[in-house]
């Protein structure tokens, strides 16, 4: 399945080559477009099915799945689905209307929850989230990311306590892409 999914990244033509500034800063000359893959059915349900998976294999039980605003929700959504769990979503700020959460979703002390995210460079943006439950009382047992671009972000993450589990390397990705010369 992760060969599969490694594919797709490179037939939906997901990693763009040039001069991109990423959420966490950085400057890269490749941006990996989880957010268009997941626009595609199939990936989405595969990019689930291997989530699945992997929680079942390391053993991770969890009551609840989070994604943090925006492209990590689709991804979030389709393994509620796939496991049956409840979403959870966490918004980068509160709202200033309505009710004023900063989760969307029923988050109570003791939740086990796993997040989602799509790519992570530095983990800022999936840390930030997993603080944000933490600190409604839900116990965050896992991080796991369709691709991590191997700059700081398993560091990062392990330095605050958490695991991070990512589906691919980036490193992998290009491995893929100097095998089959796409």
């Amino acid at each position: 399945m992760k060969d599969e999914l490694i594919g797709m990244i490179f037939r939906e033509k997901c990693i763009k080559f040039g001069h991109f500034i990423l959420t966490s800063g950085k400057e890269s000359n490749y941006y990996i477009d989880v957010k268009k893959l997941i626009t595609n059915p199939k990936a989405l349900k595969l990019i689930a099915k291997l989530m699945k998976s992997e929680a079942e294999k390391r053993k991770i039980e969890f009551d609840k799945v989070a994604g943090p605003e925006l492209g990590a929700v689709p991804i979030a959504t389709a393994l509620s689905l796939e496991t049956e769990n409840p979403l959870l979503i966490v918004r980068k700020k509160k709202k200033e209307h309505g009710t004023g959460k900063q989760i969307e979703g029923d988050v109570k002390a003791g939740d086990k929850v796993l997040l989602v995210e799509d790519v992570t460079t530095t983990g800022g943006s999936v840390l930030r989230a997993a603080k944000i439950l933490e600190k409604e009382g839900a116990k965050v047992v896992g991080i796991m990311v369709v691709v991590d671009r191997e700059e700081g972000a398993k560091e990062n993450i392990e330095k605050e306590g958490y695991t991070l589990i990512p589906l691919i390397k980036v490193r992998e990705l290009f491995e893929y892409k100097e095998k089959y010369r796409t």
